[in-house]
C-alpha cells in the first residue's frame, strides 16, 4: 500500500529545497507523493515504479512517469551517469541498484534516502532481512559513491507508522555545502 499523495515524508521534505534545479528521479514512486513535492518546487520530475496504478496517480503537471521492473531477470539500470540533480527514494530497498542510482546522480546532485532497517520485524512490515539495511549501510553506500554525507539518521519513527528506518541525505562533491538547509523549517510544523 502505497502512502497518501498528499502526506510527504517528513526527512524528504527537510532536504527538497537543498536539491538544485534541474530533473529528479522519484524511484518506487508509488502514488507520487515525492514527485508532486518536486514538481511543485519547479523541478521535472521523471516517477519511476513498476505499478501501473501507481504510476497513473503520479502522473501530473512537470511529472513524466515510466513502468518499469527494475529487479526482474536481466534488468538494467536505463539511466545515464550524472543525469539526476535530485533522487528520492522512500520505502524501497534493492541492493543491486545502489551504485547505478548513485552513478546517476549529478556532481552538485542530492540523494534523498529513507527505508527500513534491521529491526523493523518487530513493528511488522517488512521483517525480511532482504528489504531491511543492515547498521550503517546507507554510510556505505554514500562512500563508496563518493558523496558527502549532510545528514543521517538511524532509529525508530511513530509516524506516519511505528518503524526502525534509516535516512540519508547525501550530495555529489561539486554540491555547494553553502546551499544545505538545515533549519528552514524550525517554526513551521
Amino acid at each position: 500500500m502505497h502512502a497518501p499523495l498528499d502526506n510527504p515524508s517528513s526527512w524528504v521534505r527537510r532536504f527538497a529545497a537543498s536539491v538544485p534545479a534541474g530533473e529528479v528521479l522519484d524511484l518506487a514512486c508509488g502514488s507520487g507523493r515525492h514527485a508532486r513535492l518536486f514538481a511543485q518546487l519547479g523541478h521535472p520530475v521523471l516517477a519511476v515504479d513498476r505499478d501501473p496504478q501507481a504510476l497513473a496517480a503520479a502522473a501530473g503537471p512537470g511529472i513524466a512517469t515510466l513502468q518499469t521492473d527494475l529487479e526482474e531477470a536481466g534488468a538494467r539500470w536505463p539511466f545515464e551517469a550524472g543525469r539526476f540533480a535530485g533522487i528520492v527514494v522512500t520505502n524501497y530497498l534493492h541492493r543491486p541498484l545502489l551504485a547505478d542510482l548513485v552513478k546517476s546522480l549529478a556532481p552538485n546532485g542530492v540523494l534523498i534516502y529513507e527505508t527500513f532497517a534491521l529491526g523493523n520485524e518487530i513493528y511488522g512490515k517488512p521483517s525480511n532481512p532482504a528489504f531491511l539495511l543492515r547498521p550503517g549501510e546507507l554510510l556505505e553506500m554514500a562512500a563508496q559513491g563518493g558523496l558527502r554525507v549532510l545528514a543521517f539518521e538511524d532509529g525508530v519513527i511513530a509516524e506516519p507508522k511505528p518503524a526502525r528506518v534509516q535516512r540519508l541525505c547525501a550530495a555529489g562533491q561539486a554540491f555547494l555545502q553553502t546551499e544545505v538547509k538545515l533549519d528552514h523549517l524550525v517554526g513551521r510544523e
